[in-house]
């Protein structure tokens, strides 16, 4: 469980989070939602510590993120929004293998989780290709099974969307999908709600630094939050 207790950060004295509190159970799908600005990136990189807070604080699975930094990356992997600057190898295969290398793995754990994160994105049998000649969406898919090889109980993707044809869009949400049914926790961060929407179990929304609505997405009022909202 990610427990978000009111949570307070600025960057030179503008406050970009204020007193935010949320609790994420393991399995949910949520959407965190919020134009520019809002607080979202803010928001999900105190879960891993990224940054740290002014005020407030954020427990893993009851532990503080602080207390160790590790077990928080460990259970919170995280997709950012390019997905290019987060990779460390040149190759498939040595990418997704270097978060299970840096936990002191055996290699055959390290080989079973890169196979096993390559098959959940429809990239298995291509560890030796290498990154540069992936396409966008392949690249986020490669992304995404970065972060399933750490065997997180949540996954977060800050606009996975971004830059994406649609089939790679496609491709995405339907590997998002097929996690989620299998018990993985997922968090999309968005501005944009088409398609993802009729995936969640809940919606969140920032606004200015503060959590301004939270509940099931068929019901929550989106006017008025600059959020681009399903047809």
């Amino acid at each position: 469980m990610i427990e978000v207790r009111d949570l307070r950060h600025e960057y030179e004295g503008t406050r970009a989070l204020d007193d935010v509190s949320l609790s994420i159970p393991d399995g949910e799908f949520l959407v965190l939602a919020g134009p520019n600005g809002s607080g979202k990136s803010t928001l999900i990189r105190h879960w891993n510590g990224l940054l740290e807070p002014d005020s407030g604080e954020v427990l893993i699975d009851g532990r503080r993120v602080g207390e160790d930094l590790v077990a928080a990356r460990t259970k919170v992997g995280m997709v950012f929004q390019n997905p290019r600057d987060g990779f460390v190898a040149a190759t498939v295969g040595a990418d997704v293998a270097f978060g299970p290398e840096n936990l002191g793995l055996a290699h055959e754990e390290i080989d079973r989780r890169v196979a096993d994160a390559l098959r959940a994105v429809n990239l298995d049998g291509r560890d030796e290709e290498r990154i540069e000649s992936l396409s966008g969406g392949e690249q986020e898919r490669l992304a995404i099974a970065g972060a399933l090889a750490m065997a997180p109980a949540h996954l977060v993707l800050d606009e996975p969307f971004t830059g994406l044809d649609e089939p790679a869009r496609e491709a995405v949400l339907d590997r998002l999908e097929a996690l989620s049914a299998t018990g993985t926790g997922v968090i999309v961060v968005t501005h944009d709600l088409r398609d993802v929407l009729a995936l969640a179990d809940r919606l969140v929304v920032l606004s200015a630094g503060r959590m301004v609505r939270d509940g099931d997405p068929e019901s929550v009022d989106l006017s008025g939050l600059g959020v681009r909202a399903p047809c």
